[in-house]
């Protein structure tokens, strides 16, 4: 029986094209089948050190709530995802998150550390899978709070705040779940590798990779 790791990444709010912006939180979820519908057992979270640039940008803590202090009290991205993977487990799992951003982040990041790719498997972008389940094009696709409120269910926390994304993104999973078919991949085997990556702010018009996404949307 697979478990369903549901997760969201922050990341620093950088206004410069062509840089990679630090992932400085990781939140998730993990789900197990209960007859027949997914049910969360247990919940992760860290805040992460910024890799390249130390000094968090003034847009970062008004947008995502974390702090200085914060980062500079958290563990590096390596030694972050090192505790993750443990928390996920030796089961087969799926990744799941809202949009493909975070998974060309989390290739980004991992070529910059110089680690493995192997761990990032079966990948599912729930938005895609939430929009064409719901009849809407795909270059327009549903943002979360949107689809909660289609789906009259209220957002848990605050926005931007990666352990309540993965949660509101789980409500969501479970859901559709019985609507969807899940994919599997590896991001070792796969010969798609970003090379640039754009500024967050987690609008779709700024987010990383968000003409790549729609890009690859009109393509299935």
């Amino acid at each position: 029986m697979p478990t369903y790791i549901i997760f969201d990444l922050e990341f620093m709010v950088v206004r410069k094209p062509h840089h990679l912006a630090d992932i400085i939180e990781i939140g998730a979820v993990k789900m197990t089948e209960h007859e027949g519908a997914p049910v969360i057992t247990d919940k992760f979270h860290s805040y992460v050190k910024p890799s390249r640039q130390y000094k968090l940008t003034p847009d970062t803590t008004p947008f995502t709530g974390i702090t200085q202090e914060q980062v500079n009290q958290a563990p590096s991205y390596p030694e972050v995802l090192e505790t993750f993977l443990e928390w996920i487990g030796e089961d087969p799992y799926y990744l799941c998150a809202w949009g493909p951003d975070d998974k060309y982040q989390l290739i980004q990041h991992c070529r910059y550390h110089h680690l493995p790719l192997d761990w990032l498997q079966n990948y599912n972008d729930i938005q895609l899978a939430f929009t064409r389940l719901h009849h809407s094009d795909h270059r327009q696709r549903f943002g979360l709070k949107r689809a909660l409120e289609h789906l009259q269910l209220p957002f848990d926390g605050e926005p931007h705040h990666a352990a309540d994304d993965a949660w509101n993104t789980a409500k969501i999973f479970a859901s559709i779940f019985s609507k969807i078919e899940l994919v599997t991949n590896n991001a070792a085997e796969e010969k798609l590798y970003v090379s640039e990556v754009v500024y967050s702010t987690g609008h779709n018009e700024n987010h990383p990779f968000s003409r790549l996404a729609e890009m690859l949307g009109m393509a299935q």
